[in-house]
C-alpha cells in the first residue's frame, strides 16, 4: 500500500470512529441538527486538509475541536445566521430514558440556545467535553482569563435562560455522554 492509501486509511477509521460525537457537540453549539451536520462537515474538511500536517496522533482530537469552534463562531458571525431563528425540534432518536428526563434536557439544551455564542461554546468546552481552563483557552485561541470570564457569564445566562425550570446539576452533566 502507498503512504497515500495508508493516511487515506486511516482518516476514513478517525472519521468513522468520531463523527457522531462531534455532530452532537456541534449541536449543542448550534441548537439545530442540520447546522451541526454542516458544522461537523466543515470541521472534517478542515481537519482533512490538514491531516498530513499532524506528527502527534493525540492532537487529532484538539485539532478537530477546534475546527469546530471556529466553524461555528465563524458562521454565527454572519449576518443571515443572526436573523434566522431555529425552532424546538423533537429529537431524532428518543432513547430509552423516561420522559421527564427527556423534557429536562430538552428544556435545557433549548435554554443553552439562549446562550451568545461564544459564552456557549466556552460552557460546552468546559462542561460537556470536559476540557480545563488551559485546553478551552487553546481551542479557543483566547487567554484562560477570557475562558473564565466568559465560563461565569455563560453560566449566569443559562441560568437566567432556565428562570424557574429545576434541573439538578447532576442532570445537566449526564448530557456528556451524549444523551442529546
Amino acid at each position: 500500500m502507498r503512504d497515500d492509501d495508508v493516511e487515506r486509511q486511516r482518516f476514513t477509521e478517525y472519521f468513522s470512529a468520531r463523527r457522531e460525537a462531534v455532530r452532537r457537540t456541534a449541536y449543542l453549539m448550534c441548537g439545530d441538527w442540520h447546522w451541526a451536520d454542516d458544522l461537523t462537515q466543515s470541521a472534517f474538511i478542515r481537519l482533512a486538509d490538514g491531516w498530513h500536517r499532524i506528527r502527534d496522533a493525540q492532537a487529532v482530537d484538539a485539532y478537530l475541536r477546534t475546527c469546530l469552534v471556529r466553524a461555528f463562531l465563524s458562521e454565527t458571525r454572519r449576518v443571515w445566521r443572526r436573523r434566522e431563528r431555529s425552532v424546538a425540534e423533537p429529537p431524532d432518536v428518543a432513547g430509552d430514558d423516561d420522559a421527564e428526563a427527556v423534557a429536562r434536557r430538552l428544556l435545557f439544551a433549548r435554554a443553552l440556545t439562549e446562550v451568545p455564542p461564544r459564552q456557549r461554546v466556552t460552557l460546552i468546552c468546559r462542561f460537556y467535553q470536559g476540557l480545563d481552563v488551559t485546553e478551552t483557552a487553546a481551542a479557543l485561541g483566547c487567554s484562560e482569563g477570557t475562558v473564565k470570564s466568559q465560563t461565569a457569564r455563560g453560566l449566569a445566562a443559562l441560568r437566567r435562560a432556565l428562570g424557574d425550570a429545576v434541573v439538578p446539576p447532576a442532570e445537566l452533566v449526564s448530557v456528556k455522554g451524549g444523551s442529546i
